[in-house]
Protein backbone atom coordinates (compact mmCIF):
# COMPACT_ATOMS: atom_id res chain seq x y z
CA UNK A 1 0.00 0.00 0.00
CA UNK A 2 1.24 3.45 -0.91
CA UNK A 3 0.76 6.17 1.82
CA UNK A 4 0.44 9.50 1.22
CA UNK A 5 3.61 11.90 1.52
CA UNK A 6 3.82 13.74 5.14
CA UNK A 7 5.56 16.34 3.62
CA UNK A 8 5.56 17.48 -0.20
CA UNK A 9 8.24 18.86 -2.34
CA UNK A 10 8.31 22.41 -2.60
CA UNK A 11 11.08 23.12 -5.52
CA UNK A 12 11.45 21.73 -9.20
CA UNK A 13 14.82 20.08 -7.73
CA UNK A 14 13.09 18.25 -4.64
CA UNK A 15 10.00 16.97 -7.20
CA UNK A 16 13.19 15.80 -9.83
CA UNK A 17 14.69 13.78 -6.90
CA UNK A 18 11.37 12.04 -6.67
CA UNK A 19 9.91 11.82 -9.84
CA UNK A 20 11.16 10.07 -12.96
CA UNK A 21 12.26 12.47 -15.71
CA UNK A 22 9.29 11.32 -17.75
CA UNK A 23 7.04 11.37 -14.41
CA UNK A 24 8.00 15.01 -13.81
CA UNK A 25 7.05 15.75 -17.18
CA UNK A 26 3.63 14.97 -17.15
CA UNK A 27 2.96 15.92 -13.29
CA UNK A 28 4.78 19.06 -13.07
CA UNK A 29 4.82 20.04 -16.53
CA UNK A 30 1.31 19.39 -17.69
CA UNK A 31 3.02 16.70 -20.12
CA UNK A 32 1.09 14.19 -21.57
CA UNK A 33 1.50 10.59 -22.32
CA UNK A 34 1.37 9.05 -25.91
CA UNK A 35 -2.32 7.24 -26.12
CA UNK A 36 -1.93 3.63 -25.63
CA UNK A 37 1.14 3.96 -23.81
CA UNK A 38 0.75 3.64 -20.28
CA UNK A 39 0.22 1.12 -17.92
CA UNK A 40 -3.17 1.66 -16.35
CA UNK A 41 -5.08 1.70 -19.99
CA UNK A 42 -6.54 -1.62 -20.26
CA UNK A 43 -6.20 -2.14 -16.28
CA UNK A 44 -9.07 -3.93 -14.18
CA UNK A 45 -7.27 -4.59 -11.45
CA UNK A 46 -9.82 -3.64 -7.92
CA UNK A 47 -8.15 -1.24 -6.20
CA UNK A 48 -7.54 2.62 -5.00
CA UNK A 49 -5.65 4.79 -8.01
CA UNK A 50 -3.45 7.26 -6.15
CA UNK A 51 -1.34 10.45 -7.26
CA UNK A 52 1.93 9.06 -8.45
CA UNK A 53 3.39 12.38 -7.20
CA UNK A 54 2.11 12.54 -3.59
CA UNK A 55 0.00 9.37 -2.82
CA UNK A 56 -3.37 11.21 -2.55
CA UNK A 57 -6.40 8.66 -3.15
CA UNK A 58 -7.92 10.50 -6.17
CA UNK A 59 -10.27 7.43 -7.96
CA UNK A 60 -11.50 4.17 -7.34
CA UNK A 61 -11.46 1.27 -9.77
CA UNK A 62 -15.19 0.69 -9.50
CA UNK A 63 -15.54 4.05 -11.62
CA UNK A 64 -12.66 3.23 -13.99
CA UNK A 65 -14.29 2.31 -17.39
CA UNK A 66 -13.05 1.36 -21.07
CA UNK A 67 -13.31 4.49 -23.21
CA UNK A 68 -11.08 3.69 -26.12
CA UNK A 69 -9.39 7.32 -26.03
CA UNK A 70 -6.10 5.58 -25.04
CA UNK A 71 -5.55 6.78 -21.24
CA UNK A 72 -7.16 5.54 -18.21
CA UNK A 73 -10.70 6.97 -17.93
CA UNK A 74 -12.81 7.31 -14.87
CA UNK A 75 -16.58 8.72 -14.63
CA UNK A 76 -15.70 9.94 -11.08
CA UNK A 77 -13.24 10.83 -8.86
CA UNK A 78 -13.18 10.75 -4.74
CA UNK A 79 -15.10 14.17 -3.92
CA UNK A 80 -12.29 16.22 -2.68
CA UNK A 81 -9.33 15.27 -4.47
CA UNK A 82 -9.27 16.57 -8.13
CA UNK A 83 -9.00 20.08 -9.24
CA UNK A 84 -10.67 21.71 -12.14
CA UNK A 85 -8.72 24.81 -13.90
CA UNK A 86 -10.02 26.03 -17.43
CA UNK A 87 -6.77 24.97 -20.00
CA UNK A 88 -6.74 27.54 -22.99
CA UNK A 89 -3.15 25.89 -24.69
CA UNK A 90 -3.30 24.05 -27.89
CA UNK A 91 -5.73 26.17 -29.29
CA UNK A 92 -8.79 24.74 -27.93
CA UNK A 93 -10.78 25.20 -23.89
CA UNK A 94 -10.73 22.18 -22.05
CA UNK A 95 -10.44 21.36 -18.38
CA UNK A 96 -7.41 20.20 -16.93
CA UNK A 97 -7.43 18.27 -13.50
CA UNK A 98 -4.61 18.27 -10.97
CA UNK A 99 -4.36 16.80 -7.53
CA UNK A 100 -6.15 18.95 -4.96
CA UNK A 101 -3.14 18.37 -2.39
CA UNK A 102 0.09 18.47 -4.59
CA UNK A 103 -1.34 20.38 -7.57
CA UNK A 104 0.11 18.08 -10.04
CA UNK A 105 -1.17 17.70 -13.32
CA UNK A 106 -3.11 14.26 -14.40
CA UNK A 107 -4.91 14.92 -17.47
CA UNK A 108 -8.60 16.26 -18.52
CA UNK A 109 -11.96 15.94 -17.31
CA UNK A 110 -14.87 16.07 -20.10
CA UNK A 111 -18.67 16.24 -19.99
CA UNK A 112 -21.19 15.66 -22.32
CA UNK A 113 -20.16 12.82 -24.61
CA UNK A 114 -22.45 10.17 -22.69
CA UNK A 115 -20.32 7.15 -22.73
CA UNK A 116 -21.32 6.67 -18.76
CA UNK A 117 -24.34 7.54 -16.65
CA UNK A 118 -22.97 10.27 -14.71
CA UNK A 119 -21.58 11.33 -18.49
CA UNK A 120 -18.36 12.30 -17.46
CA UNK A 121 -14.78 11.25 -18.41
CA UNK A 122 -11.65 11.84 -16.47
CA UNK A 123 -9.28 11.31 -18.92
CA UNK A 124 -5.41 10.65 -17.14
CA UNK A 125 -1.92 9.97 -17.55
CA UNK A 126 -1.02 6.62 -16.62
CA UNK A 127 2.47 8.59 -15.63
CA UNK A 128 0.11 10.69 -12.95
CA UNK A 129 -1.07 7.81 -10.85
CA UNK A 130 -0.37 4.82 -9.26
CA UNK A 131 -2.64 1.77 -8.59
CA UNK A 132 -2.87 0.30 -4.83
CA UNK A 133 -4.47 -2.81 -5.80
CA UNK A 134 -7.45 -4.14 -3.26
CA UNK A 135 -5.72 -6.61 -0.79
Amino acid sequence: MTEPLVSLPTTDEEWRARLSPDEFRVLRRAGTEAPWSGEYVDTKTEGIYRCRACGEQLFESDTKFDSHCGWPSFDDAIPGTVKEIEDRSHGMVRTEIRCARCDSHLGHVFRGERMTAKNTRHCVNSLSIRLDPKP
